[in-house]
């Protein structure tokens, strides 16, 4: 049992069914996430997303390799989506969001599954439930929570996003949702254009985050360790990118938005993807994080760190 009293369960379970039964009824022309594709999912049809009527689950686990604050000393709950409505160069999750097929073959998984894995991780002892790649997938995780909440889930929720979502399904996860970990990638439309195959994403990423802020403001740290609400933002340190790190994106999580930067220099962008690096893993940034150029931009971002509200 969370120390922590999950949002959602303020809500009531008849708002719950009324936000999923609404967003459901939107997948008919669906609009759930910035590309606006406006197909009818509900009839299997997709577009970017590549989803239909049901959210393709990859896995479902407890990770313990989630940040600190969220793994704690059980885990955090994941659940991951396959899919993805970017189509990042450097993605590390390459294999389950870009690189596997739709098809009749993955007709995907009903909300009473997936309301089963999150009662199954609870019992696991799990700290959280952690959807990662949820954008594309809103109604479906709130058809899912409505479920769970039913039948006894009490674990906080946790959105794993790349920001890369409408204000209309951030709108219908307001009191759902306990903590928001947004990726803020690029700052540069035109680096969005050939690295995200998004152009619109840093608008999109701002104004999600400032809505993710709104809602649950800065991160809380209990008395263990563990978070029990805010925002959580992550930014990867590109390579080549630096210009796009300093000062502008540092400047603008740092000043109003960011409750917390976790500092990822190049770590994430192994040879996955299509990046058609011959290194990977952690071998692949040593030369970056020796480089006086990001030692200094790391301290910048580490006092940046030390200032903000946790």
């Amino acid at each position: 049992m969370p120390m922590t009293r999950a949002a959602y369960l303020d809500l009531g379970s008849a708002e719950l069914h009324e936000r999923a039964s609404k967003a459901v009824a939107g997948l008919a022309d669906c609009t759930a996430c910035p590309r606006d594709c406006r197909v009818n999912r509900l009839e299997e049809k997709w577009a970017a997303c590549k989803t239909g009527r049901y959210a393709i689950v990859s896995s479902c686990f407890p990770h313990m390799g989630e940040e600190d604050c969220l793994r704690g000393w059980n885990g955090s709950g994941t659940i991951f989506f396959s899919h993805c409505n970017l189509r990042c160069v450097f993605c590390q999750n390459f294999d389950i969001s870009q690189a596997v097929r739709p098809g009749p073959a993955r007709s995907g998984s009903p909300p009473q599954d997936i309301a089963a894995m999150m009662l199954s991780l609870q019992q696991l002892g799990c700290h959280n439930v952690n959807f990662v790649t949820p954008e594309h997938v809103v109604p479906q995780v709130l058809e899912a929570i409505a479920i769970a909440a039913d039948a006894g889930l009490t674990l906080p929720i946790v959105y794993n996003t790349s920001a890369y979502d409408s204000m209309e399904s951030l709108e219908l996860l307001d009191g759902v949702v306990d903590i928001y970990m947004p990726d803020f990638k690029l700052w540069s439309p035109e680096l969005s254009r050939d690295y995200l195959k998004a152009e619109d994403y840093p608008e999109a990423a701002r104004s999600a985050i400032a809505e993710m802020h709104r809602q649950v403001g800065f991160l809380k740290i209990d008395a263990d360790g563990l978070a029990t609400r805010g925002v959580l933002i992550r930014h990867l340190v590109m390579p080549g990118c630096l210009d796009d790190t300093r000062p502008r994106v540092r400047r603008a999580l740092s000043r109003d938005r960011s409750s917390a930067l976790v500092r990822g220099v190049s770590e994430g962008a192994r040879d996955r993807g299509r990046t058609g690096l011959a290194a990977a893993g952690r071998a692949a940034s040593e030369p970056a994080r020796r480089s006086p150029a990001l030692a200094d931009l790391a301290s910048a971002i580490d006092r940046c760190v030390s200032r903000a509200a946790l």
